[in-house]
Protein backbone atom coordinates (compact mmCIF):
# COMPACT_ATOMS: atom_id res chain seq x y z
CA UNK A 1 0.00 0.00 0.00
CA UNK A 2 1.52 3.45 -1.12
CA UNK A 3 0.40 6.94 -0.54
CA UNK A 4 1.61 9.88 -3.18
CA UNK A 5 4.79 10.47 -1.33
CA UNK A 6 5.94 6.89 -0.80
CA UNK A 7 4.35 5.97 -4.67
CA UNK A 8 6.77 8.66 -6.09
CA UNK A 9 9.90 7.39 -3.43
CA UNK A 10 9.39 3.70 -4.79
CA UNK A 11 8.66 5.09 -8.62
CA UNK A 12 5.07 3.07 -8.74
CA UNK A 13 2.63 4.49 -10.88
CA UNK A 14 -0.89 4.72 -8.65
CA UNK A 15 -2.36 6.97 -11.24
CA UNK A 16 -4.67 9.89 -9.20
CA UNK A 17 -4.08 9.69 -5.59
CA UNK A 18 -5.11 12.48 -3.13
CA UNK A 19 -2.46 14.07 -0.24
CA UNK A 20 -4.51 11.25 2.20
CA UNK A 21 -5.31 8.44 -0.12
CA UNK A 22 -3.28 5.03 -0.14
CA UNK A 23 -3.54 2.76 -2.87
CA UNK A 24 -2.75 -0.94 -3.37
CA UNK A 25 -0.55 -2.07 -5.73
CA UNK A 26 0.75 -5.56 -6.67
CA UNK A 27 3.40 -6.85 -9.35
CA UNK A 28 5.88 -4.90 -7.28
CA UNK A 29 9.26 -6.74 -8.77
CA UNK A 30 8.60 -5.12 -11.99
CA UNK A 31 10.07 -2.09 -9.24
CA UNK A 32 12.28 -4.03 -7.62
CA UNK A 33 10.18 -4.00 -3.99
CA UNK A 34 8.01 -6.15 -3.04
CA UNK A 35 8.58 -7.84 0.59
CA UNK A 36 10.94 -6.83 3.36
CA UNK A 37 14.32 -6.47 1.74
CA UNK A 38 13.76 -3.49 -0.40
CA UNK A 39 11.86 -1.25 1.67
CA UNK A 40 13.12 1.96 2.55
CA UNK A 41 12.86 1.32 6.42
CA UNK A 42 14.93 -1.12 6.54
CA UNK A 43 17.57 -0.39 4.18
CA UNK A 44 17.85 2.87 5.26
CA UNK A 45 18.46 2.01 9.32
CA UNK A 46 21.19 -0.01 8.02
CA UNK A 47 23.02 2.45 6.24
CA UNK A 48 25.07 4.88 7.92
CA UNK A 49 23.50 7.78 6.16
CA UNK A 50 25.96 9.33 3.48
CA UNK A 51 26.41 5.95 1.96
CA UNK A 52 25.19 2.53 1.92
CA UNK A 53 26.42 -0.27 4.01
CA UNK A 54 26.79 -3.82 3.23
CA UNK A 55 28.46 -5.28 6.51
CA UNK A 56 25.38 -3.63 8.36
CA UNK A 57 22.67 -4.67 4.95
CA UNK A 58 24.32 -8.29 5.20
CA UNK A 59 24.78 -8.57 8.97
CA UNK A 60 21.14 -7.56 9.70
CA UNK A 61 20.42 -10.35 7.44
CA UNK A 62 21.80 -13.06 8.61
CA UNK A 63 21.33 -12.11 12.41
CA UNK A 64 17.57 -11.36 12.37
CA UNK A 65 16.37 -13.60 9.03
CA UNK A 66 18.59 -16.22 9.60
CA UNK A 67 19.28 -16.63 13.23
CA UNK A 68 23.00 -16.52 12.96
CA UNK A 69 25.18 -15.48 15.63
CA UNK A 70 27.72 -13.06 14.67
CA UNK A 71 30.34 -12.09 17.36
CA UNK A 72 31.11 -8.65 18.40
CA UNK A 73 33.57 -6.58 16.49
CA UNK A 74 36.92 -6.11 17.56
CA UNK A 75 37.84 -3.33 19.80
CA UNK A 76 39.33 -1.18 17.15
CA UNK A 77 38.33 -1.49 13.59
CA UNK A 78 39.39 0.60 10.82
CA UNK A 79 36.61 3.24 9.77
CA UNK A 80 35.63 2.92 5.94
CA UNK A 81 34.78 6.58 4.44
CA UNK A 82 31.57 7.59 5.67
CA UNK A 83 30.66 9.58 2.09
CA UNK A 84 30.46 7.96 -1.16
CA UNK A 85 31.19 10.93 -2.70
CA UNK A 86 34.44 10.86 -1.18
CA UNK A 87 35.87 7.56 -1.62
CA UNK A 88 37.45 8.05 -4.70
CA UNK A 89 39.35 5.67 -7.34
CA UNK A 90 37.89 3.02 -4.88
CA UNK A 91 34.52 1.84 -4.88
CA UNK A 92 33.22 0.71 -1.48
CA UNK A 93 33.26 -3.32 -2.67
CA UNK A 94 37.33 -2.92 -2.94
CA UNK A 95 37.20 -1.33 0.01
CA UNK A 96 35.43 -3.88 1.83
CA UNK A 97 38.04 -6.57 0.04
CA UNK A 98 40.77 -5.13 1.45
CA UNK A 99 39.32 -4.91 4.94
CA UNK A 100 38.82 -8.58 4.97
CA UNK A 101 42.58 -9.30 3.75
CA UNK A 102 42.68 -8.85 8.24
CA UNK A 103 42.43 -12.53 8.86
CA UNK A 104 40.81 -10.99 12.13
CA UNK A 105 37.79 -9.63 10.19
CA UNK A 106 37.53 -12.01 7.19
CA UNK A 107 36.31 -14.69 9.59
CA UNK A 108 32.85 -12.74 10.27
CA UNK A 109 33.09 -10.40 6.88
CA UNK A 110 33.10 -13.45 5.20
CA UNK A 111 29.51 -14.29 6.25
CA UNK A 112 27.80 -11.35 5.61
CA UNK A 113 29.47 -8.91 3.33
CA UNK A 114 28.29 -10.94 -0.09
CA UNK A 115 24.95 -10.50 0.98
CA UNK A 116 25.15 -6.49 2.29
CA UNK A 117 27.05 -6.33 -1.59
CA UNK A 118 23.97 -7.73 -3.43
CA UNK A 119 22.13 -4.66 -1.94
CA UNK A 120 24.03 -2.45 -3.63
CA UNK A 121 21.53 -1.43 -6.11
CA UNK A 122 19.63 0.84 -3.30
CA UNK A 123 21.00 3.56 -2.01
CA UNK A 124 21.44 4.72 1.71
CA UNK A 125 17.88 5.39 2.31
CA UNK A 126 16.62 2.92 -0.54
CA UNK A 127 16.29 4.58 -3.43
CA UNK A 128 16.93 2.82 -6.88
CA UNK A 129 20.11 3.45 -8.73
CA UNK A 130 22.65 2.27 -10.99
CA UNK A 131 25.65 4.44 -9.78
CA UNK A 132 26.53 5.03 -6.14
CA UNK A 133 27.18 9.14 -5.06
CA UNK A 134 31.09 9.14 -6.23
CA UNK A 135 29.98 8.16 -9.62
CA UNK A 136 31.24 4.69 -9.65
CA UNK A 137 28.50 2.11 -11.39
CA UNK A 138 27.16 -0.27 -9.16
CA UNK A 139 28.19 -4.18 -8.96
CA UNK A 140 25.43 -6.11 -7.45
CA UNK A 141 27.01 -9.11 -8.02
CA UNK A 142 27.75 -11.47 -5.29
CA UNK A 143 29.41 -15.17 -4.05
CA UNK A 144 27.55 -16.31 -0.98
CA UNK A 145 28.46 -18.13 1.86
CA UNK A 146 29.11 -21.56 0.34
CA UNK A 147 30.35 -20.36 -2.80
CA UNK A 148 26.64 -20.06 -4.50
CA UNK A 149 26.65 -16.42 -6.92
CA UNK A 150 23.96 -14.60 -7.31
CA UNK A 151 22.96 -10.75 -8.77
CA UNK A 152 21.10 -8.30 -6.60
CA UNK A 153 17.79 -8.72 -4.48
CA UNK A 154 16.58 -11.61 -6.82
CA UNK A 155 20.05 -13.88 -6.55
CA UNK A 156 19.73 -13.18 -2.91
CA UNK A 157 16.26 -14.56 -2.35
CA UNK A 158 17.01 -17.62 -4.43
CA UNK A 159 19.94 -18.09 -2.38
CA UNK A 160 18.03 -18.16 1.14
CA UNK A 161 15.31 -19.84 -0.54
CA UNK A 162 17.39 -22.09 -1.55
CA UNK A 163 20.56 -22.82 0.82
CA UNK A 164 18.62 -21.27 3.77
CA UNK A 165 15.35 -21.50 3.87
CA UNK A 166 15.06 -24.38 6.80
CA UNK A 167 17.43 -21.39 9.06
CA UNK A 168 14.70 -18.66 7.94
CA UNK A 169 11.81 -20.31 8.64
CA UNK A 170 13.22 -22.15 12.26
CA UNK A 171 14.10 -18.35 13.24
CA UNK A 172 10.76 -16.99 12.29
CA UNK A 173 8.65 -19.60 13.65
CA UNK A 174 10.90 -19.12 16.69
CA UNK A 175 10.46 -15.61 17.40
CA UNK A 176 7.17 -15.42 16.53
CA UNK A 177 6.37 -17.83 19.13
CA UNK A 178 8.52 -16.12 21.75
CA UNK A 179 6.36 -12.86 20.70
CA UNK A 180 3.10 -14.23 21.25
CA UNK A 181 4.27 -16.42 24.62
CA UNK A 182 5.57 -12.99 25.89
CA UNK A 183 8.88 -14.98 27.24
CA UNK A 184 12.31 -16.51 25.67
CA UNK A 185 11.88 -19.99 24.91
CA UNK A 186 13.04 -23.11 27.06
CA UNK A 187 13.92 -26.80 26.13
CA UNK A 188 9.70 -28.11 26.26
CA UNK A 189 8.78 -25.72 23.77
CA UNK A 190 11.07 -27.54 20.80
CA UNK A 191 8.92 -29.76 20.57
CA UNK A 192 5.91 -27.22 19.43
CA UNK A 193 8.77 -25.24 17.39
CA UNK A 194 9.13 -28.59 15.12
CA UNK A 195 5.49 -28.94 14.72
CA UNK A 196 5.20 -25.42 13.38
CA UNK A 197 7.59 -25.86 10.56
CA UNK A 198 6.13 -29.23 9.74
CA UNK A 199 3.00 -27.47 9.55
CA UNK A 200 4.12 -24.53 7.13
CA UNK A 201 6.08 -26.64 4.66
CA UNK A 202 2.44 -28.84 4.28
CA UNK A 203 0.86 -25.87 3.91
CA UNK A 204 3.17 -23.80 1.21
CA UNK A 205 4.57 -21.82 3.99
CA UNK A 206 1.49 -19.71 4.50
CA UNK A 207 1.27 -17.02 7.30
CA UNK A 208 -1.78 -17.59 8.67
CA UNK A 209 -0.54 -21.36 9.36
CA UNK A 210 1.76 -20.29 12.04
CA UNK A 211 -0.65 -17.70 13.71
CA UNK A 212 -3.03 -20.56 13.76
CA UNK A 213 -0.39 -23.01 15.27
CA UNK A 214 1.03 -21.13 17.87
CA UNK A 215 -2.53 -19.36 19.28
CA UNK A 216 -4.03 -23.11 19.78
CA UNK A 217 -1.16 -24.56 21.13
CA UNK A 218 -1.28 -25.40 24.99
CA UNK A 219 1.56 -22.75 24.88
CA UNK A 220 -0.27 -19.99 24.22
CA UNK A 221 -3.90 -21.41 25.76
CA UNK A 222 -2.45 -21.49 29.24
CA UNK A 223 0.53 -18.56 29.58
CA UNK A 224 -0.10 -16.67 32.63
CA UNK A 225 -1.40 -13.13 31.41
CA UNK A 226 -0.16 -9.95 32.84
CA UNK A 227 -2.43 -9.49 35.62
CA UNK A 228 -2.55 -13.12 36.97
CA UNK A 229 -1.87 -13.98 40.22
CA UNK A 230 0.55 -16.84 41.08
CA UNK A 231 -0.99 -20.09 42.25
CA UNK A 232 0.03 -22.32 44.92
Amino acid sequence: FVNPPLAKFYGIPTGPLRSNEWAQVSKLQSYQRGGLLPMAVFLTKNAPGDRTSPVKRGNWVIKSLLGEHVPAPPAVVPELVSDEAKMGDLTLRQMLAKHREDKSCSVCHERFDAIGLAFEGFGPVGEVRTKDFAGHEVDTHATFPGGSEGVGLPGLRKYIKTNRQKDFVDNLSRKLLSYALGRSLILSDDALVADLETKLAKRDYRFNTLVETIVTSPQFLTKRGAGSVAQN
